[in-house]
């Protein structure tokens, strides 16, 4: 089957899209007047919301079913979506391992230990499923010498946990269940007598769900109803926060004191430490650490010495010390300074610190000897380190890896730095031998480097006729489309199709400068970064306009949106596009002012909402001039993944379907320009 670029006739045909119903409302902000046609949209009890929805799909499905080749490419999708085993999280604790991962065609994670060499299945929740319900495995943490597992299962997707304790050695299931755990972070007393925990307080299906959390202690075969608090609201005049703020305790093996971690929405955490003997005793006297300000997003303990991994003042990241029984971050000893890298995390074992580190979204392992110098480990490939755990009385540390073509698996690392597969996940009897990646730079009209990385066949001829599907994102500093390994993609790549992933300014990739830089009043920097990666791939003859669509998830909407809005080659007079107000829209609202600022707010962040809101009375603002003219269309891909497809258990419902909703306006440009890619994802 031959990959072409077709349009039916439904989709090039604006007039037989469905129509939503144009209500406008207006709201004045410093003089300007705003109109928003769609307001009635954020009722979802509006009578016409629901009917337009199922207009919309039943269009799209229309159209796709169209689509010529869609039925074969369908089933090679399917075909490859269904075989692979997906390791999320591992931990070593006395002479055990304990993974959990989804079996290949499971639909929901397990729990699995390994001893002496064994592996034995020790949590199934598929086991409690129903005709008409689901259990999910939400969390879980052994104790230090692996005897005992404190872990929190949830029905129907609600994550609404239920804390249960387990006796790895027999598996049976003590007394103990503790509820409103969603979000418990359990952490054992070295000893392995008990465990602290975050608890709910906020009733299920409320706003309120979720503020006014407490950390507890739990010790081991007393009532939980006795359980003390350690941490809440009000609970200390001189450790004050908000109601959104949760607080957490954290213990470390060879240390005597305890870490009070205050978190919320942001990367950043404010840390307190205080003698562990204290707060058991309910008189812990907390000693501050760092405050939000101080860009902290990682710690550890090791006996008195307290490492920290700031970011104020060092956007890539550096890692200090100071010492737990007295701490001033102002006077810390820098042991790792910042460079090229960005830092992500660190964690303890016995021959030191492990750094997980991040260059342009490839991953990199350091680290921190008990020597005091910093070595470079090398990894087996470009990939990303999704997690790195270590156990503070063993050498080496436990890695989750995955790249473009090698699935994600748990690895090792000896005291040594040899890195080696512990093969704990099975390997998936897929063939990505015929394939290839390479890592590019486009060059931004600012002069930056924008990287960005092609998937494709190998013998590749670069005349200009591959289609080719770039995605991209650039919001909240988050790191996206980091090598991950996606054999559904290699469906498109069989019929000579070019995937890419352009790394554009506003993610955090390369820290928190080029998040700022795709940020606010930089914004721009984003959709212009995927227009220069555009441009790049046709330059090179890797595509060309007629055959390259964009596409973006959540936030990448706006990526998209404004750079197929903007992208010369288009007449922008024929586009009119309506400016909503987003902060009207409560979910998110917290983050997304973190994106383009507030509409009230008057400044700079209103210039950036006016650049985000692209079309002023239907026309674009002045275009640039460029060498190469590029039409560019978008799909934006809306889906609700069954549990186990690229979400954990029942995290965003159970729904079976993929929602494509058409962006790009036919009128603009050339129609054959505009490419969707249907894709249904297993749900085997």
């Amino acid at each position: 089957m031959a990959m072409t670029l077709t349009v039916s006739s439904a989709l090039a045909d604006p007039s037989q899209l469905p129509v939503a119903r144009v209500e406008p409302v207006t709201d004045t902000y410093f003089g300007e007047t705003l109109t928003d046609r769609y307001r009635w949209m954020e009722n979802d009890h509006d009578p016409d919301w629901i009917p337009f929805l199922e207009t919309q799909n039943r269009h799209t499905r229309a159209v796709l079913d169209a689509l010529p080749g869609r039925s074969a490419l369908l089933k090679r999708i399917e075909h490859l979506s269904g075989d692979v085993a997906l390791p999320t999280q591992a931990q070593r604790a006395g002479d055990r391992v304990f993974f959990e991962q989804r079996p290949a065609g499971a639909e929901n994670y397990k729990l699995f230990v390994q001893e002496l060499g064994q592996v034995r299945l020790l949590i199934d929740p598929t086991q409690s499923d129903t005709a008409t319900s689901h259990t999910s495995l939400d969390w879980w943490r052994a104790s230090p010498d692996g005897r005992k597992l404190v872990y929190g299962l949830s029905a129907n997707g609600s994550e609404d946990s239920i804390l249960h304790v387990m006796d790895v050695e027999t598996g049976a299931v003590l007394p103990e269940r503790i509820a409103d755990t969603q979000a418990a972070f359990p952490n054992w007393l070295p000893d392995n007598s008990g465990f602290f925990y975050n608890q709910l307080t906020g009733k299920v299906g409320t706003p309120e769900r979720y503020l006014d959390s407490r950390a507890r202690f739990h010790r081991l075969g007393s009532d939980p109803a006795s359980d003390p608090i350690v941490m809440a609201r009000g609970l200390d005049s001189q450790v004050v926060f908000e109601k959104i703020q949760s607080p957490y305790v954290v213990t470390f093996a060879h240390s005597d004191r305890v870490v009070l971690m205050i978190r919320d929405v942001r990367r950043e955490a404010r840390v307190l430490v205080a003698p562990m003997s204290d707060v058991l005793a309910g008189k812990g006297k907390w000693r501050p650490v760092a405050e939000f300000s101080d860009e902290v997003t990682g710690f550890a303990l090791d006996g008195d010495d307290l490492y920290l991994l700031a970011n104020r003042g060092h956007p890539r990241g550096r890692i200090v010390k100071t010492a737990g029984a007295a701490p001033n971050l102002a006077s810390a000893i820098e042991v790792v300074p910042e460079s090229a890298l960005v830092l992500q995390s660190l964690a303890l074992a016995k021959d030191g610190l492990y750094i997980r580190a991040m260059d342009g979204g490839i991953a990199r392992l350091l680290r921190l000897g008990r020597d005091g110098k910093t070595v470079n480990i090398a990894l087996p490939f470009d990939g990303t380190l999704a997690g790195v755990v270590t156990n503070a009385d063993m050498p080496g540390a436990l890695l989750l890896l995955s790249g473009w073509f090698s699935p994600a698996g748990i690895w090792s690392v000896n005291a040594e730095g040899r890195v080696v597969d512990t093969r704990l996940t099975p390997k998936p009897a897929i063939d990505a031998s015929g394939y290839t990646s390479e890592r590019r730079f486009a060059i931004a009209e600012d002069g930056t480097r924008i990287p960005y990385t092609l998937l494709y066949k190998k013998a590749l001829k670069r005349d200009g006729s591959n289609p080719a599907f770039v995605s991209a994102y650039g919001s909240y500093g988050i790191p996206a489309y980091t090598p991950s390994f996606a054999p559904r993609t290699f469906a498109l790549l069989d019929e000579g199709a070019i995937v890419g992933y352009a790394n554009v300014r506003g993610g955090g990739e390369y820290g928190r400068d080029w998040h700022r830089a795709g940020q606010l009043e930089n914004k721009p920097n984003t959709w212009r970064d995927l227009i220069a990666v555009c441009e790049d791939m046709i330059s090179a003859g890797y595509t060309s306009t007629a055959h390259l669509a964009i596409g973006g998830r959540s936030a990448g909407g706006i990526t998209v949106g404004r750079a197929m809005t903007e992208a010369p080659g288009c007449d922008q007079r024929r586009r009119r596009v309506p400016r909503t107000q987003v902060d009207r829209q409560l979910p998110g609202r917290y983050r997304w002012h973190q994106v383009s600022g507030r509409v009230a707010d008057h400044g700079r962040h209103r210039s950036a909402r006016r650049a985000v809101s692209r079309c002023q009375d239907g026309r674009a603002p002045a275009g640039r001039q460029r060498k190469r003219q590029a039409d560019f269309a978008a799909c934006r891909f809306r889906r609700r993944p069954r549990h186990g497809l690229h979400a954990r258990p029942g995290r965003q419902g159970s729904g079976r379907y993929v929602r494509v909703h058409p962006l790009a306006d036919p009128t603009c440009g050339k129609p054959k320009a505009l490419m969707a890619f249907a894709v249904r994802f297993s749900t085997r």
